[in-house]
């Protein structure tokens, strides 16, 4: 494996952008970071030959800034639907269905979740995102999603002890 191909290069970006976004507590900020994350990981993925991992990537860019400016459902569901007819197109196997199934989950949690619940559910998907980065052999992927598993967590923590303390 060519740790610095071009593929394995934008992963590494990627991993930068998530990072990044999961060391913020403001849920603004995260999502645009988020969402520009999005679409280097769906690059990434692409180069990899994952056209599941990529597409739905690529709509997680856009279903993430959308998020930002509407909690609408019928968004929500378009994005699902988005996911789930991609899935259906190209995933193959119960591996192929792994980001599907996340970005879904995600959506569903950007429209109607804030703060530590929405947290709480990336956290979920994130693990969902790192078994197919292992499976997809993607070194940035899998260093990206145990890497914002890690901010996101603490984040969490730095979250709950802000919430006992202002209950102090």
């Amino acid at each position: 494996m060519d740790y610095f191909s071009p593929a394995q290069m934008a992963g590494y970006v990627a991993l930068v952008l998530g990072v990044g976004a999961f060391l913020n507590r403001d849920d603004r900020r995260m999502k645009l970071l988020l969402s520009v994350e999005s679409v280097v990981y769906g690059a990434h993925f692409l180069m990899l030959g994952n056209l599941a991992a990529a597409g739905s990537a690529a709509i997680s860019a856009g279903r993430t800034y959308v998020s930002l400016r509407s909690r609408s459902l019928w968004l929500a569901g378009a994005a699902v639907a988005l996911n789930v007819g991609l899935g259906l197109k190209v995933a193959r196997g119960g591996m192929g269905w792994l980001p599907i199934v996340a970005s879904c989950a995600a959506t569903v949690a950007f429209f109607t979740l804030e703060g530590v619940r929405l947290r709480l559910v990336l956290l979920t998907t994130t693990l969902m995102w790192l078994v197919n980065g292992y499976v997809s052999r993607s070194v940035g992927g899998v260093v990206l999603e145990s890497l914002i598993a890690t901010a996101n967590a603490s984040t969490l923590v730095r979250m709950g002890l802000e919430r006992a303390r202002a209950k102090s």
